[in-house]
């Protein structure tokens, strides 16, 4: 190689080893530049990671105070709420039906009824203002006589009744008045322009937990056994029907079986050997004492009742006593498609009952001072009726019914001609009920009266009615 050449190499092999030194430099230069480079960036990321993750906590505080806080509104809202909820408990609701005086809920109810009957007396004539033109009574068939027609529209068994119920102790003390205009003997002349009556007292009672006492049904009968119909009654001659005084407790036995306890008030009815006309004697020494049981259950209400009275005539500081008793049974059974039919059914007998039957067909007793020496006879009575209650639609029913009383005066003794034996009745009707609360019924009634000296006297009557409860 020549020489050149060769100082050439020289020269170069010089710059390489000046060279490589300062490129290694260079090169761990940028390799720390790059760590370092790379630590400043995760040093960046760990402070937006600790800034992002003190911001979390600081909202999760926010948060939580929030909720606390919240909470705290809550539990007060809940304290307030609970607060006002027991003042509202406090004070007694508003009632479903009637208004309100203080803590005292009253009520009024009953119904408008208008009768128009059309009666045909086989055998005598009714005087002017007579009860018996107005419903079915019994003891004013007229006997002995000739045929008359009778017509006869009114609205006097119109009814209101009035209740009230008032929390103590616990319980409910309620009372009840109720009235009509039926069986006030109507005014003379009250048909010639505005037929005005007088309102009669029917109920005026108050009930606390298991007592009763006020004017109320008496415990021997059972009323809700009666049977619809256009009549104020219906079959009268065969069922207990009184209204008094009463005082009465009711103990439950279980099952739906009920014992009624009851004092009532005693009254004294009698005939003497030539009048029939029942006498009031009002010298009762001791109350009429009742006892009843009641079965109940849905569709079934049977009753057992037994009564026991003291009969007493005193006058001019002579008279007499005597043991009066009686038994009832009854009993409603419902049956059929939703219930709508029924049979209801009412048995009694006694002897010195008369009074609590047919609204006083018959006398306790056969009393005459002069002729029976101051004693008192009892007459012996026996009454019973059935109906049958026939839903044909859901607003359309018919009943058919059938009622009867015999009396047995005491032999050997004198009775009065007219003085009532026996009453027999039956009864068929048509009620429809276009929308609640009203009834439109049609009936028709034959019935028939025996007095003591074989007289009889037979009634047939058709009847309307149209009767709005509220």
């Amino acid at each position: 190689m020549p020489r050149a050449g060769h100082s050439l190499w020289l020269m170069l092999l010089g710059a390489s080893a000046l060279v490589a030194p300062q490129t290694a430099f260079a090169q761990s230069a940028n390799i720390q530049s790059n760590r370092e480079q790379v630590l400043e960036e995760r040093l960046l990321r760990l402070e937006a990671e600790m800034a992002a993750l003190r911001a979390d906590l600081g909202a999760a505080r926010s948060q939580q105070a929030e909720t606390a806080a919240a909470a705290s509104q809550a539990a007060a809202r809940s304290e307030e709420t609970a607060t006002k909820l027991a003042t509202l408990e406090s004070r007694p609701t508003a009632p479903a039906e009637g208004f309100r005086v203080g803590g005292t809920t009253f009520r009024l109810g009953g119904f408008v009824k208008a009768v128009a009957s059309a009666t045909r007396f086989d055998d005598g004539m009714l005087a002017g203002g007579s009860l018996g033109k107005e419903f079915y009574l019994p003891q004013q068939i007229p006997v002995g006589g000739t045929a008359t027609r009778d017509f006869m529209a009114n609205a006097r068994q119109t009814r209101l009744s009035f209740t009230s119920s008032t929390p103590v102790g616990g319980k409910e003390l309620k009372s009840n008045i109720e009235f009509d205009f039926a069986l006030a003997t109507a005014p003379p002349g009250a048909q010639r322009a505005t037929n005005a009556y007088t309102p009669t007292l029917r109920r005026a009672f108050l009930t606390y937990d298991r007592f009763l006492i006020g004017q109320e049904w008496t415990t021997f009968q059972n009323p809700a056994l009666l049977p619809e119909s256009t009549d104020f009654v219906g079959p009268l001659e065969g069922t207990v029907f009184v209204r008094q005084m009463i005082a009465q407790y009711r103990q439950p036995l279980g099952t739906g079986l009920d014992l009624y306890l009851a004092l009532e008030n005693p009254q004294t009815e009698t005939v003497n050997t030539t009048s029939a006309a029942l006498a009031d004697n009002d010298q009762d020494r001791i109350p009429d004492l009742v006892a009843k049981l009641v079965y109940k259950k849905p569709g079934l209400d049977l009753h057992l009742a037994g009564l026991v009275r003291q009969l007493s005539v005193h006058d001019g500081g002579s008279g007499d006593d005597a043991l009066g008793w009686g038994v009832s049974a009854g009993g409603k059974l419902v049956f059929g498609p939703d219930g709508r039919h029924d049979i209801r059914f009412s048995g009694t007998y006694g002897n010195g009952i008369g009074r609590y039957l047919g609204l006083g067909y018959a006398p306790d007793a056969v009393f005459d001072r002069t002729v029976l020496g101051n004693r008192l006879l009892n007459v012996d009575n026996i009454t019973g009726f059935a109906a049958l209650k026939l839903g044909w639609t859901s607003n359309l029913r018919s009943t058919f019914a059938a009622g009867y009383q015999h009396a047995d005066y005491p032999d050997g003794i004198v009775i009065p001609g007219l003085a009532n034996v026996s009453a027999y009745s039956l009864a068929a009707n048509l009620f429809w009920s276009p929308v609640k609360n009203l009834d439109i019924g049609i009936e028709v009634r034959h019935a028939g009266r025996e007095v003591a000296n074989g007289l009889k006297g037979q009634m047939d009557r058709f009847e309307m009615a149209a009767k709005y409860t509220f």
